[in-house]
């Protein structure tokens, strides 16, 4: 099948287009777009033999995080808690022993600095536990009828049952809970004490531990009116530059994404884009198409317009998400599974990998099945987090993929190498393109560089286009193992592309020496 690139693509000129907007915004200091790795540190490695995953055994493990190109590491909360998931929050300046020391932490993002790698923890101000020395003092002085202790003002207590409010065992007071039934108490944020802390809280994280930012969690959450979240995210962003102005902030912002441009304006990094993820989101929804070009690239244009000073932060699953293979029905087919991965990082911005799913791990259910153990090999796992029930492993461990070159860890390794080699890929902006039917032809830009990106959407069928002009052909990725076929003049600049099925080319300007 033969299709032309219509005129908005047919010259990538050489002289590039600058984006005041986007420079204003993308300071060279605040610049955070990479190739980012999402870590349960329970599942991940164990070094002690206890069977749960702790930050010894993922310093371990840095090396393999090297190797698969992964340059920035979100590690889901290391906090003191209750819980396996650590969520509820019992001590904001400490690790939870489970997880090791504080030595074991500085350890570690030394560890992490020394690879290039940064590092960035879930920070969870929406809420502590019910065992937080702040509740616990605050509920006592409740019980004992002395509201006037300044631990009942870090929380939101009221004679009035509402909706998310809980009932304080024993009394006529309640308690705001936005995640009712989790013993999670929401914090007042209004109260400058709390903001206060909070703010002494990121500056132990940033300063004396070193990290490089925060996933922030529940940022929806914070109050209930979105103007109190974007007020409380607008302080909070501003407060966490103060400390360490290059920090990298991402909030997890899971609505649509009119609505997530908005707490973009907060001035935070990033929001992570949960229209792309996901059964019903734009990567999937691209590929069961059968315009998936067409699909692509209007919702890849919808987002870039949407949001066009922050960071764009897509990802295809995460740790409260069905795992990617089993949404996309990939099980026994290798080639869907690279392609999904291949489509999701060829948008701009900090894309994040849930671990596992760069060797083709599974999980849907209740969420514990969503964080089962990495498949390092049949011998060497964590045991499985509380609550689990299913421990389906479709695809081989880390250790035998890396050995087979057709694997789908090699092909997210080449994703990660085709994007350090080529940054404009993260950190440019799609300025052109077009699509017809499964073929998407897009041009990005940055301030330096630019590029051509095609990509094939039939899972069976080659389709072919031409491209006059001034391009080389860069670099493929290649989901089945056919090559693409490019035809050249006389100068090297390609004229002619046949892309196989499931194929994605990268194309440069052929500039003159």
């Amino acid at each position: 099948m033969k299709k032309r690139l219509w005129s908005v693509i047919l010259v990538l000129a050489l002289c590039l287009v600058t984006f005041v907007q986007a420079e204003e915004a993308r300071e060279s200091e605040k610049v955070r777009e990479g190739c980012w790795y999402e870590v349960f540190v329970y599942s991940y490695s164990d070094s002690d033999g206890d069977g749960i995953g702790d930050l010894k055994g993922l310093e371990n493990k840095l090396d393999y995080i090297e190797y698969m190109g992964y340059d920035g590491l979100w590690l889901m909360p290391v906090m003191p808690s209750p819980s396996y998931h650590k969520y509820d929050v019992t001590d904001y300046m400490n690790v939870d022993e489970q997880y090791g020391t504080l030595d074991d932490m500085r350890s570690l993002v030394n560890a992490c600095h020394e690879r290039g790698i940064r590092i960035i923890i879930d920070l969870v101000v929406n809420h502590t536990s019910t065992r937080h020395p702040w509740f616990t003092r605050a509920s006592a002085s409740v019980k004992m009828g002395n509201t006037a202790n300044k631990y009942v003002s870090y929380y939101n207590f009221t004679r009035t049952d509402a909706n998310k409010y809980t009932n304080l065992q024993g009394t006529g007071w309640y308690y705001e809970e936005q995640f009712q039934g989790g013993n999670m108490p929401d914090l007042n944020l209004d109260n400058p004490e709390v903001r206060s802390e909070i703010q002494n809280i990121m500056r132990f994280w940033l300063s004396d531990i070193n990290i490089d930012g925060f996933r922030l969690d529940a940022c929806t959450s914070f109050y209930q009116t979105r103007e109190g979240d974007i007020e409380f995210l607008t302080w909070l962003t501003r407060a966490a530059k103060e400390i360490k102005p290059d920090c990298y902030l991402v909030g997890e912002t899971w609505t649509s994404l009119p609505v997530i441009a908005e707490y973009c304006k907060s001035g935070i990094d990033s929001c992570f884009l949960f229209p792309a993820s996901q059964a019903e989101g734009y990567i999937v929804s691209a590929i069961r198409s059968s315009k998936g070009g067409e699909t692509y690239l209007k919702n890849l244009l919808l987002a870039e317009n949407a949001i066009p000073e922050g960071i764009l932060a897509p990802f295809l699953c995460n740790h409260d998400t069905g795992r990617t293979v089993g949404l996309i029905s990939a099980r026994s087919y290798p080639e869907k599974a690279k392609f999904a991965e291949g489509i999701l990082n060829m948008y701009p911005g900090s894309v994040f990998t849930y671990y596992g799913e760069e060797i083709g791990m599974v999980g849907s259910s209740n969420d514990p099945n969503k964080r089962i153990a990495m498949n390092w090999s049949e011998g060497e796992r964590t045991s499985p987090p509380p609550g689990a029930t299913t421990f389906e492993y479709p695809y081989p461990g880390v250790y035998e993929q890396m050995e087979d070159e057709s694997s789908l860890l090699n092909y997210c390794r080449e994703i990660n190498r085709i994007k350090h080699e080529n940054p404009v890929i993260m950190q440019g902006r799609t300025v052109d393109g077009n699509a017809e039917g499964s073929l998407c032809v897009l041009r990005r830009e940055s301030e330096t560089d630019a590029c051509v990106i095609a990509i094939n959407f039939d899972p069976y069928e080659a389709v072919s286009f031409d491209c006059p002009g001034s391009l080389a052909f860069a670099d493929e990725l290649s989901a089945t193992g056919e090559k693409a076929a490019v035809v050249q003049d006389g100068e090297a600049s390609v004229t002619h592309v046949t892309l196989p099925a499931y194929g994605i080319v990268i194309l440069k300007p052929a500039y003159d020496d």
